[in-house]
Parts: C-alpha cells; sequence; structure tokens
C-alpha cells in the first residue's frame, strides 16, 4: 500500500522574525535589494562556545529544525533532508579571504569545514543524535523541492516514517555584490515591492525553513504533500501541458484547485511565466509570498509553509493575496516556482 506524507510541524528564520500564529498579520513587505533575517535568541539551542564559531546559516537552519520538531510534538527521526542553493557561503568567503591573506599558509580549518553544503544537515542530526538517513540537495532552484521529493519517496515506500526537510540560504558580501553587477539582484537603491518592480532582478532574502514530516495523519497536521514535479527547462507554451499532465497523475481536475500559490519576485525579465500561469487559474485565489520573505534558491520552502497554513487555518490573510477568486472550500492548493526561465516546480497540497 502507497504510503502518504503529512506535514506534522514547521519552522523558519526570516526577514519577518520566526515563524509564528501571527506572521502575516505582523509581516512587513520587502522593498529592500537585500533583506537579512532577523537573528532570534540561539543561546537556548546552542553552546555560547558554538555559536561563536558557526555562521548563521547553521545557526537559522539548527533553529528552524527545532521550531519544526518541537511543533510536531517528536523528535524521533528516520531522516534529515536538506536542501540549499548556495551552501554557508560566510564561510566560504572567509576561508577564501584567508588563503589570499595569508599567502596560503597557517590556514585554519574551521571556516574550510563549515562551509561545506551539507554542513547545516550534519550539524542538526549531530545535535539531535539522529545517525538514520541524512542527505543534502544543491539543485538551483529546485534544491528544495529535490529534497522534499526524496522525503515524499522515503515516506511513500515505507523506508522512514518520519522526517525532517528544509532549505537554507545565507546572504553574504562578496558573492551578492557580484549578483548585483550581473542584475541578478536589484541594486542597493532599489526601493520596490514585488508589485511595484519595473526593473531586472530579485530582492533577495535570507533564512531557513524546516517541516516535520510524519506517514500518518494527526489533528495537529497542517496538510497531506501529495506530489512533487520539477522540470529543467520549459517554453512559455509548455506551461500548461505541464500542469495538466501533473494534475492527471494525481487524478485531480483544475477546477478542484482552491487556491495558487505563485513564486514571483520582481524581476520583469522572467516573471512573465507567473503571468501566464495565473491565466489558467483566472478564477483562482492566487497568492504570493516572496514580498515577505525575499526570493532565495529556497524561497519556495516557504512558499509551501504558506500553503499548508492556508490549508490548516481554512483562512486566507489578505495580505498574501495577489488576485482574489472565487470563494470555495480550500481542499487543495497548488505551487509553481521558477527562477530565470529554468528549474520549474509544481507542489501538490491536499487539506488533511
Amino acid at each position: 500500500m502507497k504510503g502518504k506524507c503529512f506535514i506534522q510541524g514547521i519552522g523558519a528564520v526570516t526577514a519577518q522574525g520566526i515563524w509564528r500564529a501571527d506572521f502575516f498579520e505582523q509581516a512587513r513587505e520587502i522593498r529592500v535589494s537585500k533583506a537579512y533575517a532577523e537573528q532570534p535568541s540561539y543561546k537556548e539551542l546552542i553552546a555560547p562556545n558554538m555559536i561563536r564559531r558557526m555562521s548563521k546559516g547553521i545557526k537559522m537552519g539548527i533553529f528552524a529544525a527545532q521550531q519544526a520538531l518541537d511543533e510536531a510534538g517528536g523528535e524521533d527521526l528516520d531522516g534529515v533532508i536538506t536542501g540549499t542553493g548556495l551552501g554557508c557561503l560566510e564561510d566560504s568567503e572567509k576561508f577564501l579571504k584567508n588563503i589570499l591573506d595569508n599567502d596560503e599558509e597557517y590556514l585554519t580549518p574551521t571556516s574550510f569545514i563549515q562551509s561545506t553544503h551539507n554542513t547545516v544537515g550534519a550539524q542538526i542530526a549531530l545535535r539531535l543524535g539522529c545517525k538514520a538517513y541524512n542527505f543534502t540537495y544543491v539543485n538551483g532552484a529546485v534544491s528544495f523541492e529535490s529534497a522534499l521529493l526524496d522525503s515524499l519517496q522515503q515516506l511513500e515506500t515505507g523506508d522512514a516514517q518520519s522526517i525532517l526537510v528544509g532549505g537554507i540560504d545565507e546572504i553574504s558580501g562578496h558573492t551578492f555584490s557580484l549578483k548585483q553587477l550581473i542584475g541578478e539582484v536589484k541594486s542597493d537603491g532599489a526601493d520596490e515591492t514585488i508589485r511595484e518592480s519595473q526593473t531586472r532582478g530579485v530582492n533577495y532574502g535570507e533564512g531557513a525553513t524546516f517541516f516535520a514530516l510524519g506517514s500518518s495523519s494527526t489533528m495537529e497536521s497542517y496538510a497531506e504533500v501529495v506530489d512533487v514535479c520539477i522540470q529543467n527547462r520549459l517554453e512559455l507554451g509548455e506551461v500548461e501541458e505541464f500542469i495538466d499532465g501533473f494534475l492527471e497523475r494525481n487524478k485531480v481536475e483544475r477546477a478542484a484547485i482552491s487556491a495558487v500559490v505563485i513564486g514571483n519576485s520582481g524581476d520583469m525579465e522572467y516573471d512573465y511565466y507567473f503571468d501566464g500561469f495565473g491565466q489558467l487559474f483566472e478564477d483562482t485565489y492566487q497568492l504570493y509570498y516572496k514580498h515577505f520573505y525575499g526570493h532565495s534558491d529556497v524561497a519556495s520552502a516557504f512558499g509551501m509553509a504558506t500553503a499548508a497554513y492556508v490549508l490548516k487555518t481554512q483562512q486566507i490573510p489578505e495580505e498574501i493575496v495577489w488576485k482574489a477568486g472565487k470563494q470555495m472550500p480550500l481542499n487543495y492548493v497548488l505551487l509553481y516556482n521558477q527562477y530565470k526561465g529554468r528549474d520549474h516546480s509544481l507542489v501538490l497540497l491536499k487539506r488533511s
């Protein structure tokens, strides 16, 4: 019998603070090119001597993971699966700078050890004493979806009963100055929201979003993760076929979708994909989230948290409405994301 996948808990560290019940009501729209995460207190989770040595990516991941586990009410894990687009950039830059400054001599290994992309997943597992399956996906803008797909398969085949999955990315100085030079990130003088944007590039945001997944539903479950689909390249005219094929495989009619969550980021060069997607769901509520989180390779993880919140509460906060649609019971939510015309992804959630 095919198993199922349910979201039991959510944790996040974002530019708006940590995940909480009134998150959307208190959130402020991002207008700056680089939205740094509002760092919580880590001293309850991490020893002071370790806090000093850890980059913010590791600390954010540990906090978000623990918050998701606390909400789910358990720490018995069969796997820790993470996604990241850029890894622990601060430590990477620090190590490379030390190479240049010290003429490749007398280098301390700490920054190098903590610069690898799987550091966050490893640190979470070490802290929890979890010796089970541990994997990190580095797959561009579908890094989180790749981790989620692995989690879904682990639960469906019965190889796991509970999995911690999440996405982490951080902002660093040198790398992002280069991203601004090539137009991927808006300039420091930009003052545009996603709705107002008339320029290339994105408002970038850092943070971590984690989910405690389980194979069985409980009264506190947020939603069921039905399916995940990834496609590297699609022309605009192929998006409809991509969506219909995905829904047909899951035996869901397009009209049954209660709301869609779109990953528009304010990049005028490529957001037309989201416009085309929205035209396929003209009468459906269209929701967005990057105006609160910012864009990153794993921002779609926060998009899934947004969709899960809507399904659990059966309410749509007006702060996340891109376009209103007809009122109907919130049973299915479809998420769509892409970046620069590549790395297209669909995630289907169902009310649990």
